[in-house]
């Protein structure tokens, strides 16, 4: 019988180094993971990323560290290829890469949507890609969207907009991956109180947002805590295998499909 454990397997997280993606790379050193591979994006993010590597070794895994920018296929090769040499293989992977932009489709230039569609599209495709090449069998995959893709509003046409193809590059990944035993699933986290998130909005938007949810009064700050979505990963790369192909909206009852 397959192992769907987390203790003893390998993981690379990509945007690894704070907020949910550290919060991530801690926990599967805390349950017990071997190792864990933290990606992050620029040198303003090291400083982070060396806190989460201590912390995995500090939990008891080995831990190593890669920078790259992932907008490019090539960085997502690199990437894979390096953290499957120092692990020895990988068996998880989690992809937390994202870009807010919240703005009217009037006012967006075509430099900002195609960087939009570089952060949140291209960069999911290729990760996607290179861990279908990479990691080991019964493998998982984890790619973080968000919970827009079930809300029906203005302003985020760019943001949601952008992350709506890992939808559908999830499932054909789950497909064409499933012979091998690799489960791949997305998660659509609501708004969550990270630094992420405060710059996009306004203190009206914020307001609304901290009372959306059914469970608002029950969170810490009304809107989704990182604490709050961990669980479910670790649920999606160990005994929630048998879930493939799906994206999942965990927001507290923020909006649903």
């Amino acid at each position: 019988m397959t192992d769907h454990s987390i203790k003893g397997k390998t993981a690379l997280i990509a945007g690894g180094a704070k907020n949910l993606g550290g919060l991530i790379a801690r926990d599967l050193a805390a349950q017990g993971a071997k190792a864990v591979a933290v990606h992050y994006n620029t040198s303003a993010t090291k400083p982070a990323a060396d806190e989460t590597v201590a912390a995995i070794k500090a939990a008891g895994a080995q831990a190593f560290v890669f920078q790259a920018d992932l907008t490019t296929a090539g960085a997502n090769e690199t990437l894979f290829a390096d953290a499957k040499a120092a692990m020895g293989g990988i068996d998880i992977a989690v992809n937390t890469v994202g870009k807010v932009l919240k703005k009217p489709m009037a006012d967006i230039s075509e430099a900002e949507y195609d960087e939009m569609t570089a952060v949140n599209s291209k960069s999911a495709f290729f990760f996607l890609k290179e861990a279908g090449k990479h990691l080991n069998d019964n493998g998982k995959i984890c790619s973080v969207v968000t919970s827009l893709l079930g809300a029906y509003t203005p302003f985020y046409a760019a943001y949601a907009g952008t992350k709506a193809p890992v939808e559908h590059f999830t499932r054909a990944a789950s497909k064409e991956l499933g012979e091998r035993g690799i489960s791949v699933t997305a998660i659509g986290p609501g708004p969550m109180d990270t630094p992420f998130f405060y710059p996009a909005e306004g203190a009206d938007a914020v307001a609304y947002h901290k009372t959306a949810a059914a469970l608002s009064n029950f969170s810490k700050t009304g809107l989704t805590d990182i604490e709050d979505i961990v669980p479910f990963i670790r649920f999606l790369v160990s005994d929630g295998w048998w879930m493939t192909g799906q994206t999942i909206l965990v927001n507290g009852g923020y909006t649903t499909k």
